[in-house]
């Protein structure tokens, strides 16, 4: 499998309770087709709360969540003060331009993890409980109407392992034609 190199994990971060954000960590243990060990999002169907209540038998497609650190420093600008693990990501990135990756892109984080893109992050109004305008700025819509969210992307577990700060980050893209990421 060939895979180039583009970047590297900034931050980890888990929690066992849905909260919106989540608790820093020196390392997680990601679980093949389950997601962050220890983590509330983990299993093998959706475990959103929103989304379990509408059909608790729908795939977990959101199982890892990955966010670009890009986007803190674009939030800064904005006078946010946000950073790693804030807005409920299990890994922070530098370097790889998440929002632009099709779906089925694949992410290897260091020698073992696995992960496969499902789509993008669809942020809700607890974002505005964290800090007041945040789901705005989160969000973007271009002139021809279409929405563009910022949250990050959610991905699959295809193989686990531990990841930490510092893994560096390859990225194989799917065969065309290319799928873009839609809200899962």
């Amino acid at each position: 499998m060939t895979m180039s190199t583009c970047g590297r994990v900034l931050s980890v971060a888990k929690d066992d309770t849905h909260r919106f954000s989540k608790t820093p960590a020196s390392e997680i243990c990601i679980v093949a087709g389950l997601g962050v060990q220890d983590d509330a999002h983990s299993g093998v169907t959706v475990q959103h709360r929103s989304r379990v209540t509408a059909d608790p038998t729908q795939p977990n497609l959101r199982q890892v969540h990955l966010m670009h650190a890009e986007l803190f420093d674009e939030l800064q600008g904005k006078g946010f003060n946000v950073g790693p693990a804030d807005l409920g990501e299990n890994i922070t990135t530098e370097g790889v331009d998440l929002l632009s990756l099709p779906r089925d892109t694949l992410l290897r984080i260091g020698d073992h993890v696995l992960l496969q893109v499902t789509g993008l992050r669809n942020p809700c109004s607890q974002i505005d409980r964290f800090q007041t305008g945040l789901l705005k700025a989160v969000l973007h819509r271009q002139p021809n109407g279409k929405l563009i969210r910022k949250a990050g992307i959610m991905t699959i577990v295809i193989t686990g392992g531990m990841v930490r700060a510092g893994d560096p980050i390859y990225v194989q893209l799917p065969a065309p034609p290319y799928m873009p990421l839609e809200r899962v």
